[in-house]
């Protein structure tokens, strides 16, 4: 009887991960044809290298594509931290990191503007007693939000593309 149990169990997990091989993301970034021709960073220049590398490695997916689209990227990007919350001795105990993305793609060969959207992410941390654990809460706060604006940036060109 458990031999039977045992077939039974493991066919439905046979046929339950063949069902899945056909998964693909709706906003999959090698759907996206485009390559970088040229490229402006603004604002915070080190932030704007990120997300510009992030999209840079995104372009290369599918590189000797006939169809791929040449592009011109603008990214402005400003960080600001603010305290939120102080005790009564005026030591701070949290701060908020608000990261703002200004993005404008346009078509290198018509102009054309593909995309010009603006992203605004914040978050909050917890203040440590020691600096170099502040720092790094710090650095993983903006690494998140760095990511986010990128998911989020790679969703509207994919939606912009299709489109076009």
């Amino acid at each position: 009887m458990k031999k039977i149990i045992s077939l039974f169990f493991a066919s439905v997990m046979l046929f339950s991960i063949n069902a899945c091989t056909g998964y693909k993301p709706i906003f999959d970034s090698s759907n996206l044809n485009f390559q970088i021709q040229e490229y402006e960073i603004v604002g915070n220049r080190s932030l704007g290298k990120i997300i510009y590398t992030k999209l840079f490695n995104a372009s290369q997916t599918e590189k000797n594509e006939a169809n791929t689209r040449s592009v011109d990227v603008k990214i402005d990007v400003s960080k600001s931290k603010n305290p939120v919350l102080k005790d009564s001795a005026g030591k701070i105990l949290e701060y908020q990191i608000t990261l703002d993305t200004k993005v404008k793609i346009n078509d290198y060969l018509t102009g054309n503007q593909i995309l010009n959207q603006s992203f605004a992410n914040s978050t909050t941390y917890r203040a440590k007693d020691k600096y170099s654990e502040t720092i790094k809460l710090e650095n993983q706060s903006l690494e998140n939000l760095l990511n986010k604006t990128f998911e989020e940036l790679l969703i509207q060109l994919t939606q912009n593309i299709s489109l076009q």
